[in-house]
């Protein structure tokens, strides 16, 4: 009987184990550790850009992992929270989304060094602005004179959030 009440206790073992792996999520194990230099919510430290043969590419620069990105065409480009119109030239328009994330440190200090406004004089990129560090949201804007064809993708080590976008009667390539 004792021997019984022992393989009870090591399958309920077993079955504890199993349970409590279970609840690890996926990629945990894999996920990069984080250090000092590293925050827990993503922040976005900088945007390029620059003219290449046949597109121009703008460039988000983050630190930390690279969070869920979105990008959209939208009518009008708006500052986050206040709402007002973004003062950027142009006739088309891209909004950037990246969330969780936060162009500041912890004590509100920013940590974004790119440009907050800018014209810019590229075959198709006519315009960049950062309209919005709000609620865990950073939000990039992009002006065009024409109706963008882009694609997107994101580059490693460091990590980056890249919008390839083709010079109008050209095609997009990288």
């Amino acid at each position: 009987m004792l021997h019984r009440h022992t393989l009870a206790a090591v399958a309920a073992g077993i079955l504890l184990t199993a349970g409590i792996g279970a609840t690890i999520p996926a990629g945990a194990a894999n996920a990069p550790a984080l250090n000092a230099s590293t925050p827990a919510t993503a922040q976005v430290v900088n945007v390029r850009w620059g003219g290449h043969a046949t597109f121009d590419r703008l460039v988000i620069d983050v630190r930390g992992a690279m969070p869920p990105v979105t990008v959209h065409q939208v009518p009008s480009l708006y500052y986050d929270g206040s709402g007002n119109r973004v003062p950027l030239a142009g006739k088309h328009f891209l909004e950037i989304k990246l969330s969780p994330a936060t162009a500041h440190d912890d004590a509100g200090r920013s940590v974004y060094h790119g440009p907050r406004l800018l014209k810019i004089y590229l075959p198709a990129l006519k315009g960049v602005a950062l309209t919005g560090d709000f609620e865990g949201v950073v939000t990039i804007g992009a002006a065009f004179d024409t109706k963008p064809d882009f694609k997107t993708f994101r580059l490693h080590s460091p990590e980056r959030f890249v919008v390839d976008i083709a010079h109008p009667m050209a095609g997009c390539g990288a």
